[in-house]
């Protein structure tokens, strides 16, 4: 745990260093100006790891309120970010081309110039995902099964993930989220993990939220990698006081043949390779399958009617999708597999850290399964 503050500390660190770098030619003109930069930024540098004493202190209102600044300034600060790093890579090249052509002339564009257009765009991308943040989308999938009785109704399904309750996000954020699902009236609910944040305390006006939504078929819910850094204990009694039944490495059966297969994020340490459930369902069942990280199983394609995922929030800041992008290449909407089934992956329902979203809004997800049409 130590070894993983510095690390963050380090990085978060070096950030602030390019942003400073990139901002001084509108700072250096005011004596004052660069130490106050570096003192504030100094502040937010350790803020994360504050709020956390603050919170494990028993200091709720102070965590709540240095969370909402020192998280806001972490979304605003890579944004910097991402604007300083490429015009520190252009002085990067400006820098070393004349030493290696003597007559080429030094194309510099670090200036006030360039710093007040960063300011800008970073001000105003950074309010605009303020806003986009809370943007709740819904996002409508429409399949159809041989597997379903021909002249049933569709099975609707209403997938949220990711959304991270904790010192941020609260009633404010939940309750929108229950007006929607109470609009959309599915059969079912389901959590793909990370319904909680690492800062769980003090969340029991929540579950009665959950409790005014009652599907026919239920509510389930898998553990994903934040509810294990929130305690797993406590965030299995959250999500069983909530009204969700938690499908930790086995499989639920509803109706005569729609099985539910779900399987734990393996930050529980107790992940199992979901193949070995699979393939003990019979093949003529509807097989969805609740994976909390967009990947597919080892030998588990062509076991599973339809995955769904969450986990990556599409990066949740662009363009911090292009890196995670690497990690999960599966990040972002609805995927045919290779042997005919569908994986799905939710942005999100929620945001973890800074509670902002550029090009990438929260999402509650409704699945229509259909029986496909009788061929003659």
């Amino acid at each position: 745990m130590i070894l993983f503050v510095l690390t963050f500390l380090l990085i978060y660190t070096a950030m602030h260093a390019l942003v400073f770098w990139g901002m001084h030619p509108l700072l250096a003109g005011h004596p004052a100006l660069p130490s106050l930069a570096w003192v504030w930024m100094g502040a937010m540098i350790v803020a994360p790891v504050l709020v956390r004493l603050l919170d494990h202190t028993g200091h709720e209102l102070a965590a709540r309120a240095l969370a909402w600044v020192g998280y806001s300034w972490m979304g605003f600060a890579f944004l910097a970010f991402s604007l300083c790093l490429p015009l520190a890579l252009w002085e990067l090249a400006a820098w070393l081309l004349p030493k290696v052509a003597a007559s080429a002339p030094r194309l510099s564009l670090h200036g006030a110039v360039s710093a007040g257009v960063i300011l800008l765009v970073t001000l105003a991308t950074g309010l605009y995902g303020l806003r986009e943040a809370t943007d709740l989308r819904v996002e409508q999938v429409r399949l159809t099964s041989a597997k379903l009785p021909v002249g049933s109704p569709p099975l609707r399904i209403a997938q949220i993930s990711d959304l991270h309750l904790g010192l941020i996000l609260r009633d404010e954020a939940l309750a929108p989220i229950i007006s929607e699902l109470q609009q959309l009236q599915p059969d079912l609910v389901v959590a793909t993990g990370d319904i909680v944040d690492a800062q769980i305390n003090h969340l029991d006006g929540l579950s009665e939220l959950w409790s005014r939504i009652d599907p026919p078929l239920g509510k389930l819910a898998i553990i994903g990698n934040h509810e294990v850094y929130a305690g797993l204990e406590q965030g299995l009694d959250f999500l069983q006081r909530s009204g969700f039944q938690v499908l930790r490495n086995r499989t639920q059966t509803i109706g005569t043949n729609i099985t539910l297969v779900g399987v734990d994020d393996p930050a529980t340490r107790q992940a199992i390779n979901e193949t070995e459930l699979l393939q003990a369902l019979p093949t003529d069942h509807l097989i969805i399958l609740l994976k909390h990280r967009p990947r597919l199983g080892a030998g588990a394609d062509g076991l599973f009617d339809l995955q769904l995922s969450g986990h990556a929030h599409r990066g949740q800041i662009f363009p911090f999708n292009l890196l995670t992008r690497l990690e999960f290449p599966l990040q972002d909407g609805l995927h045919r597999t290779d042997r005919g089934g569908h994986l799905y992956t939710s942005r999100g329902t929620g945001t973890w850290g800074p509670p902002m979203r550029v090009l990438s809004p929260p999402e509650i997800t409704l699945v229509e399964i259909s029986p496909a049409p009788d061929r003659p």
